[in-house]
Order: C-alpha cells, then sequence, then structure tokens
C-alpha cells in the first residue's frame, strides 16, 4: 500500500475534521465537481456533502483500512474532532436552507423516526429525500433551528411558530419556522418566504391572454368583491400580491390582513393576523373601514363573520380580495350559501369568481413523446381527436431526477354577468351550458391544454381530468 500523497490544493478544499469525520479522501478537482474516495459511497452520503460543500460530489470506493492510512498520511487529527458534529453546526444549515432556496425549494421537512430522522425538500409542490441522519444526532439540529427562530428549546410539549431570516451578499429571505411534537422528537417543518414581491407579475403566472384580459377587466371595478378558490398551496396568495402590485400607485390606499405576511409590497399597508389577542380577520376588516381604503386583502375567508364584513366592505365601494378553499370557481357560490350568506347579496357584491390549481411543467432536457393510450386517461374521459401524442417524465440532473421543473398555474375564471346574477338569485348551480357557450374555460379544459402542448403530462394533471 502506498502512502498516496495528495497534492496540497486537494486538501485545501476540506477541513481535516470533514475529512475525518465522514471518512473521505479528496482525489480529484474538475469543472465544479470533487471526487472523493470513501468507504460509503451511498446517496445519503454523496447528497449530505453536497450539501456541505456546495460542489458537485462523485465517490469512489476504497477499504476502511485504506481511507484510514490515507487519513493519517494527509490530515492532521486534532484532539476531539474526530467525530465532532461539523456537519450539524450553524455552518451546514445555513448551507442547507441556502441550498434549498437556489433550487427553488418551498419547504423544507425534518422528520424524526425511531432509529433515524430524514430530511426533505418540497420541489415544485412534491416532497423529494435529500438525506437521513441518526435520531441520536436530530436534537443538535432542532435546537439550532429554534434558536435561530426565536423558539423556546427547552418546549418540547407544545407546537411552537417562529421565523428566520437568512441574509447572504445577493439575497435576503425570510423562512417561517414550525415545530410539532411527534413520537419520536419535534418535527421541524421550514417555510422559505420570499421578501418582496417585485418579481411577481400576472403575466407570468399561467393566464392565458383571454383570461389575462376578463380578469383585468374584473379588477378594475371600483368595488365588489374578486375571491380566488383552490386547496392549500395551489397558488391563491401569489396570484393576490400580483394583483395587489397591479393595483398598487401613489392614488389607491390599499390594505391588507394576512397570516402571514409572505411577501412585502412597498406602498401597501400590511397587518398581520394575531388571533391569540384578538386581532382577527373579522374585526382588523371593521376597522379597515375607518382607515379610508379603496382596496382591501382579506388572505382568507374562513367564517361567516369574516364573510360578512367582506361584503359589507364590498356594498360601500371597496375592492375586496380575498381566497376560499373550494374545488371550482362556481363551488364559491355554494360555499357562500351554505355560510349562510343570502343570495340576494351575493349576486350583487361578486365580481368574478375564480379556480386555480398549480401544475408540473415538464423538464425539456429529458422529457420523452409517447404515442397515445386510453390506459394512462381517466375511464371515460373523452381523448380530443386532435391529440396523437403526450409526453412523460422522465428525470436527469436538471430536473433533480423528479422529471419536472416548474410550475405553472391553471385557472378557471367566471365573470359574473347579469345572466350568473339570475342563476345565483335563483340558487341554480348548473352552469356548464353557459360555460360552454361563452367559451370559458375549466381547469380541466386549461389541463388537457398543457398536455397538448407537452407543458404537462397526463400523470401529473389526471386528477383534474376525473372531475
Amino acid at each position: 500500500m502506498d502512502n498516496f500523497i495528495i497534492d496540497t490544493s486537494l486538501i485545501q478544499l476540506i477541513s481535516s475534521e470533514q475529512a475525518y469525520h465522514y471518512n473521505i479522501i479528496p482525489v480529484e478537482a474538475q469543472n465544479g465537481h470533487l471526487v472523493f474516495k470513501s468507504d460509503s459511497v451511498s446517496d445519503v452520503l454523496k447528497q449530505e456533502l453536497q450539501v456541505v460543500l456546495g460542489k458537485e460530489i462523485k465517490l469512489l470506493p476504497e477499504s476502511s483500512e485504506n481511507i484510514q492510512h490515507y487519513l493519517t498520511t494527509n490530515f492532521r487529527k486534532q484532539a476531539g474532532h474526530a467525530k465532532e458534529d461539523l456537519h450539524y453546526t450553524t455552518d451546514f444549515l445555513e448551507k442547507l436552507l441556502l441550498t434549498a432556496k437556489n433550487i427553488g425549494s418551498s419547504d423544507i421537512h425534518f422528520e424524526p423516526y425511531e432509529h433515524s430522522c430524514r430530511v426533505r425538500y418540497r420541489l415544485d409542490g412534491k416532497l423529494k429525500e435529500q438525506f437521513v441522519i441518526a435520531i441520536s444526532e436530530y436534537p443538535v439540529i432542532v435546537n439550532k433551528l429554534k434558536i435561530k427562530a426565536g423558539l423556546d428549546i427547552s418546549e418540547k410539549r407544545l407546537p411552537q411558530d417562529g421565523r428566520i431570516t437568512i441574509k447572504t451578499q445577493i439575497d435576503e429571505f425570510d423562512i417561517r419556522a414550525s415545530s410539532l411534537p411527534t413520537l419520536h422528537g419535534e418535527k421541524m417543518v421550514l417555510r422559505i418566504l420570499s421578501k418582496d414581491a417585485d418579481h411577481i407579475n400576472l403575466e407570468d403566472l399561467g393566464f392565458t391572454t383571454k383570461e389575462l384580459n376578463t380578469y383585468k377587466e374584473t379588477i378594475k371595478k371600483p368595488n365588489g368583491i374578486v375571491l380566488i378558490s383552490g386547496p392549500t398551496g395551489s397558488g391563491k396568495t401569489t396570484t393576490l400580491y400580483a394583483t395587489l402590485k397591479l393595483l398598487n400607485d401613489d392614488q389607491t390606499n390599499i390594505l391588507t390582513i394576512e397570516d402571514p405576511i409572505e411577501y412585502t409590497l412597498e406602498g401597501v399597508n400590511q397587518v398581520q393576523l394575531k388571533e391569540n389577542i384578538g386581532l382577527d380577520f373579522a374585526s382588523t376588516l371593521r376597522t379597515f373601514l375607518r382607515q379610508d381604503p379603496d382596496v382591501i386583502m382579506v388572505g382568507e375567508i374562513r367564517d361567516v363573520k369574516t364573510a360578512n364584513m367582506a361584503i359589507r366592505a364590498a356594498l360601500t365601494g371597496h375592492l375586496v380580495l380575498s381566497t376560499i378553499h373550494t374545488n371550482s370557481a362556481w363551488a364559491t357560490i355554494s360555499r357562500l350559501i351554505d355560510m349562510g350568506i343570502p343570495a340576494f347579496l351575493i349576486a350583487s357584491t361578486l365580481n368574478v369568481s375564480i379556480a386555480q390549481r398549480l401544475v408540473r411543467k415538464l423538464c425539456n432536457h429529458c422529457k420523452e413523446e409517447q404515442a397515445i393510450s386510453k390506459d394512462v386517461f381517466p375511464e371515460h374521459f373523452n381523448i380530443p381527436k386532435t391529440l396523437k401524442t403526450h409526453f412523460v417524465a422522465v428525470g436527469c440532473h436538471s430536473c433533480y431526477h423528479t422529471g419536472y421543473q416548474g410550475r405553472k398555474a391553471i385557472y378557471e375564471i367566471i365573470p359574473i354577468t347579469k345572466d350568473l346574477v339570475t342563476h345565483i338569485k335563483h340558487n341554480d348551480l348548473e352552469i356548464d351550458h353557459y360555460l360552454n357557450e361563452h367559451h370559458i374555460a375549466t381547469l380541466k379544459t386549461n389541463a388537457i391544454n398543457l398536455v397538448e402542448q407537452g407543458i404537462s403530462s397526463v400523470e401529473e394533471v389526471y386528477a383534474l381530468l376525473t372531475d
């Protein structure tokens, strides 16, 4: 066995502590890639090194005996540092957070189980496991995260919420931290938030030209309600912020009540919901009406009190923007009626009802075209005659082997016309004929259009095709 003396430039790539902790030896550095010898070539180790070192990593197998020999030959072992938890230090966590932000992850999940804790990123709406750590070392991570978020590290029995601000030379962003006591420890979820909404524009969200023109016409009205529906994580809040950005000018007084404030908008008065002290949607809306607003944004209509206040604001000459949880644009009417709102008030105040979903876009580097097969579509779905082929997800380095890269919003926009006012007042919720007659695209129509254009896959929009 030779002494395998490593070039000085390679030794400087990692510290002695890192080399001993991970049992790795650097052997090559080229084009942003680092090559190491290791007695473990697992994906877990590779992914963790990529986070810690910020480089693409390749691992070559080597025996433990040789690795130890190479370490003692080339790296100085410092007392007390051979098994230091270097990869769980503040430096590691910051690199973990920055990596998540840079690859477009919206959330980071730390999930403790009996023998291990897995860390998953949410990419384009789907969770993807990044690495697994020993459960005995997980408390170190939890405490560091709780300290950063301003949480009580001694409180392990109750859920807690906090906020972390990350500043770099080129960026600044906030992270919402949430802890939840579970059977094997505290589960931590970090939601990555952007600091401002400067990059959000209606034109970039996914509206078709017709839908964008229709939507812009409805928000030009000086009063009334604009409601966007959809499940959690469907992009409703982003659409609202893009709308506020368009409406925001020196002549308009805009007030918002949110939980949480996900973006900051210069020129907009934003209020953070604090229900524990009585600062809820309904009471804040009541105060807003004394603040001479032109536009009011309510994060979500959750109950009849908030709905009634929103309608009151619309009736007194204000434009109200909000979200609601329903499955379709027209189902919003049923939801409001179920809350106890009189149909005639809905008909006289609602400007437009919108349903929204986020659909993952296929990665252009690896998607593959295939002939149409009925088996991939829902039963009884009428496949358009123009659809001869479709694209499927494959997965490659560019898309982190998910097959998808980025997301696109699809919409169902129903402006409330005189005809629809009559439908609402008579509690007539069957309007398929009206939608077809006025060429209003539903979520299903827009979903299959994305498949036809090769933007998304049948698998991704499958649930929308079954409605």
